[in-house]
Formats: structure tokens, C-alpha cells, sequence
């Protein structure tokens, strides 16, 4: 649970203090509110992963549109714009995966 909470933090901290800031604040926060219920419940690690991005899909879509947004403020193009925000949602959801496995074991 403490690689858990050091990687929120780390993830809560994310960017600078722009637009971006809260929609990013939103998408972990309801990542790791899901995966906090999702461990008092025992979910199954498969079920979890399946379920997590379903979950918090409204926070995911305002993260994206932020980080497109920044993106392409900062000149970057749709498709390179596109492709960081599929890339920076990804790693969120492959943490939690990551971190949902490993608090789910048995200690």
C-alpha cells in the first residue's frame, strides 16, 4: 500500500499549475478511489483492470481534452496532441493495474 500511495502522489503532483492541474487531480483521485474500493470488495485483478477504465471514463475524457489542449497551446499538432494524452492516460491506468496487483496480494 505504500508504493500505492508514493505513485499517487507522485501522479496528484503531475504537472504544473495550469489548466491541466485539476483535471489530472480528478483522474487519479478516482482512480485510486476506485481501486481502494475495489480492494475492500476483493475484486479480481482481471475485473478490476476491465472495470477501472469504464469507472472514471468521465474524468479520463476531461484529462484527454486538457491535455490536448495544453498540448496544442504549446504548438504540438492533433495527432501528436492525441497521441501524448493516449500515451499519459495509459501509463495512469497500467499504474494502477500495476499497484492493484500488488496490494491484492496476500502478505
Amino acid at each position: 500500500m505504500l508504493a500505492f500511495s508514493s505513485a499517487l502522489m507522485v501522479m496528484l503532483a503531475g504537472a504544473p499549475a495550469d489548466s491541466m492541474a485539476k483535471t489530472r487531480q480528478d483522474f487519479a483521485g478516482c482512480l485510486a478511489a476506485f481501486m481502494t474500493d475495489a480492494l475492500d470488495r476483493k475484486m479480481p485483478s482481471a475485473d478490476y483492470k476491465v472495470a477501472l477504465k469504464d469507472n472514471c471514463a468521465a474524468k479520463e475524457t476531461a484529462f484527454r481534452a486538457a491535455i490536448i489542449a495544453s498540448d496544442k497551446k504549446d504548438g504540438m499538432n492533433e495527432k501528436d496532441a492525441t497521441a501524448d494524452a493516449d500515451e499519459q492516460i495509459k501509463d495512469y491506468l497500467d499504474r494502477f493495474g500495476s499497484d492493484y496487483d500488488d496490494a491484492s496480494k496476500p502478505s
